[in-house]
């Protein structure tokens, strides 16, 4: 459950600021990008967890309501849901931190229970909001069974193994995440490209660097495209990141090729960061359309 703040400005270290007001809204980017898919029409179901707690309960109610299909969230007794706490400036710019709860229980486990999920599906999707060795377990049997595997690598975090990423087809970084994956800094666009090499040669097939409103760079071994966001008068980004990962997907699984699912993501994120809030911004597709 997402806990978003509004301020005219973040705080500084040692800094108190007021805030405008504090709204709830469901998020997580699990379930952020499941919903998204479903309300795009696409035909999605989670594997996850929240706790027995009045969070846990609005956040299954939630993605139910968009269309994914939940018997693979489990609720786990005595411990609480995920949640984040998100602050919103007045440039629509935010910083977010992310309580784990029910999602740092997630386990190779409840994967097994659920593997015939994997089994049915074409795509799977995952973040790094659950155990990293969970997230390896998940692409591993999915490979083996012939599925795309996409991760969208948030939170970030440095020192990952080759083998945490040898298999992935598609692995889409923000360009601060990018950084913090390979360990350094990278300011110009050549650098994203370097770094986005860096992750193929670690077993990465393809990469899809976000840039924000600047778009977003497509990378492979040999060649690199550059897609660029329609300008938007931006409200909130939170969730634009899960959007066009959940949009991109989708388009793919409707037989898109790789650059009109891209531009389908760009088109709609730039909805997303016109609206307040996470799963609250999502359009439908008929929304989409009539852009």
């Amino acid at each position: 459950m997402d806990f978003v703040i509004d301020v005219d400005a973040k705080p500084l270290a040692g800094e108190t600021v007021l805030g405008k007001g504090v709204t709830l809204i469901p998020g997580g980017k699990g379930a952020n990008q499941a919903y998204a898919v479903g309300k795009l029409g696409g035909d999605v179901r989670m594997i996850g967890a929240v706790g027995d707690d009045i969070y846990g309960k609005l956040l299954k109610d939630n993605l139910k309501n968009a269309g994914v299909k939940i018997s693979g969230i489990e609720t786990v007794a005595g411990v609480s849901s995920g949640n984040a706490f998100i602050t919103v400036d007045n440039k629509g710019e935010n910083s977010i931190i992310v309580i784990q709860g029910t999602n740092a229980l997630v386990s190779k486990e409840m994967i097994d229970r659920h593997i015939e999920m994997i089994d049915d599906c074409d795509t799977v999707i995952m973040q790094m909001e659950i155990p990293i060795d969970v997230v390896r377990y998940v692409k591993d049997a999915a490979k083996k069974r012939g599925k795309r595997v996409i991760l969208d690598p948030a939170p970030a975090r440095e020192g990952l193994s080759e083998k945490f990423f040898q298999g992935f087809d598609i692995v889409k970084p923000n360009e601060t995440e990018l950084q913090t994956l390979i360990g350094r800094k990278l300011d110009t666009k050549e650098e994203l490209i370097e770094g986005a090499r860096e992750l193929i040669k670690k077993g990465v097939d393809k990469v899809i660097v976000t840039l924000g409103e600047r778009g977003c760079l497509f990378v492979t071994e040999d060649t690199y495209e550059e897609f660029p966001a329609k300008k938007a008068q931006v409200v909130d980004t939170t969730a634009a990141g899960d959007s066009f990962t959940a949009a991109f997907a989708t388009a793919l699984e409707r037989g898109s090729s790789y650059g009109e699912a891209i531009r389908f993501g760009n088109k709609v994120s730039g909805i997303v960061v016109t609206r307040k809030g996470a799963q609250t911004s999502i359009p439908t597709m008929e929304e989409v359309i009539k852009r």
